[in-house]
C-alpha cells in the first residue's frame, strides 16, 4: 500500500507490506517498508530507502516527543509491552533522551523479552505478565501485535502516560475502555484515529488534542492527569525523516 507525503523540501512515496500469521517469515518483521525520496520540483528519484529502519526510527521520536509534554514530571520507571522492532527502537530513543531508573519489559513469548533484555544496553527487568510490569510505572510504551486489550486501567498508576503504538487495525485494541474513558487521549491525527485505531473506535473516547497542537501550544499538555498518545504514523514523518538522511549522506557526514 502506498502513501505520498508533501515535506516543505521534500516528497517521498512509501511502500507497505503487511504479513500476519503463518505467512510472514518465522524471522522476519511483520511489517516491511521501502521509501522513495523524490525531488518534488522535478519528481526525479533522488534515493531509495530501508523503510523498516525509517519507520521504528520516526516512529519512536514521535513518541519521545509526546513523552517529552505529557509524562509526569518525577517519572522513574519506563515500561515497555513488546519486543519487536519498535521496542528496540523506542528503547534505544528513550534511554538517550530520558533518565529512567528503572526499565521493564513484557512479551508474550517470554523468551523474546530476554532476549531483548539481553541484547540491549543496559539493566532490562524482564516480567512475566503485564500487570507486573505496568504496577507503579510513570511511563508505559505498547509496541505489540495485540488484537485485543491487553493493558487494563485498574493496573495503571494515576499520572501516567502511556504512547500506545501497536492495535493499527480498526477492529484490533491494546488498552481498554476503563484506561481510556479515565485519560485524557492525544493522537497523531484526528482524520487517521478515528477511521484506523481500535482503540480509539471500539471505545468511543473523546480525543482531546492532536500532539501538534501541544506542540504548538494552542492545547495543553496535561501532564498531572493520566494521558495516552495514540500514535498511528503520518506520511510526513517519512518524508521528513528520508530527508534527514539523504541531506546527511549528501554532505558526507
Amino acid at each position: 500500500m502506498p502513501a505520498y507525503s508533501a515535506a516543505e523540501d521534500a516528497l517521498a512515496t512509501k511502500l507497505v507490506t503487511f504479513y500476519e500469521g503463518p505467512r510472514a517469515a518465522p524471522a522476519g518483521p511483520s511489517h516491511q517498508a521501502t521509501v522513495l525520496l523524490l525531488e518534488p520540483s522535478t519528481g526525479a528519484l533522488l534515493a531509495v530507502m530501508d523503510g523498516n529502519v525509517i519507520t521504528a526510527k520516526r516512529t519512536a521520536a514521535v513518541s519521545a516527543i509526546a513523552t517529552k509534554f505529557l509524562k509526569p514530571p518525577s517519572s522513574e520507571v519506563l515500561c515497555i509491552l513488546g519486543a519487536g522492532v519498535q521496542a528496540y527502537s523506542h528503547y534505544e530513543v528513550f534511554t538517550e533522551q530520558f533518565s529512567f531508573k528503572e526499565v521493564r519489559i513484557w512479551n508474550r513469548t517470554k523468551e523474546n523479552a530476554k532476549k531483548f533484555a539481553d541484547t540491549v544496553a543496559g539493566e532490562v527487568q524482564v516480567c512475566s505478565s503485564v500487570q507486573e510490569a505496568v504496577t507503579g510505572a510513570d511511563v508505559i510504551i505498547t509496541v505489540t501485535m495485540a488484537t485485543g486489550p491487553i493493558l487494563f486501567g485498574e493496573w495503571v498508576k494515576p499520572g501516567a502516560h502511556i504512547n500506545a503504538v501497536g492495535a493499527s487495525r480498526p477492529d484490533w485494541r491494546e488498552l481498554d475502555d476503563q484506561l481510556l474513558a479515565g485519560a485524557v487521549l492525544y493522537v497523531d491525527s484526528r482524520e487517521a484515529a478515528l477511521k484506523e485505531s481500535g482503540d480509539v473506535l471500539l471505545s468511543g473516547a473523546e480525543i482531546f488534542a492532536e500532539l501538534g497542537e501541544v506542540v504548538a501550544g494552542v492545547k495543553p499538555a496535561l501532564c498531572e492527569k493520566t494521558t495516552v498518545f495514540k500514535s498511528l504514523g503520518m506520511a510526513v514523518e517519512d518524508a521528513v525523516a528520508a530527508k534527514l538522511v539523504y541531506d546527511s549522506w549528501s554532505s558526507g557526514k
